[in-house]
């Protein structure tokens, strides 16, 4: 996933059993389709090239950091790990916070969701009969993902849509080139996470 064209733009399947969605460019080019495997002990999710699902270009599977935090490792096709993204436990449970590691174990971003009271709010109203499917449209969380000087780099947001299944990254800033695949990747890991928490 490089040069990618932005926003691009997040659909979840909500006709499935699985925890699956494509990914658009601006283009609406099909640039992945994400696919979490249920009932696992562990985290496994492939990310294929299209809804085909003729090949697999990524892996990311749950592993545990140094410090007991969940991490979620990065591996190409060839099954080498190029990276990480860190959740950060406790810290996380009022505020998602997240950090993008590379393959020398090197913290390189930080992503931090921008008012947690959003999703507390859509939670609460998710709970209510008939009021609770139209929260994709009253509440949208977002998540901003930055460099280590604080710069912002893209932004991760619902957008209002029915059962809130619509998710978009916008570029704030152009992003490196050799970072490309680990920053989509972890705002992905981070949404499958994420989007049943509000």
């Amino acid at each position: 996933m490089q040069d990618i064209k932005f926003p691009v733009k997040l659909d979840f399947n909500i006709s499935t059993l699985s925890n699956d969605f494509t990914a658009y460019d601006a283009n609406e080019k099909v640039i992945a389709y994400v696919k979490q495997k249920l009932f696992k002990l562990k985290e496994d999710i492939s990310v294929y090239n299209d809804e085909s699902k003729t090949k697999v270009n990524y892996k990311i599977r749950a592993n545990k950091w140094l410090d007991f935090n969940t991490a979620y490792d990065f591996y190409n096709a060839e099954n080498i790990a190029f990276g990480k993204v860190v959740r950060k436990g406790w810290k996380s449970i009022w505020k998602a916070e997240y950090q993008v590691v590379d393959n020398n174990e090197k913290i390189k971003y930080q992503i931090n969701e921008e008012n947690p009271w959003t999703k507390v709010l859509d939670s609460i109203l998710g709970q209510i009969p008939f009021l609770g499917i139209f929260t994709g449209y009253l509440f949208n969380p977002s998540y901003i993902l930055k460099d280590l000087q604080g710069k912002e780099i893209v932004r991760l947001k619902k957008t209002p849509s029915f059962w809130g299944k619509k998710f978009e990254i916008e570029a704030l800033n152009p992003l490196n080139g050799e970072d490309d695949d680990r920053i989509l990747l972890s705002l992905m890991m981070m949404i499958l996470l994420e989007r049943h928490r509000g």
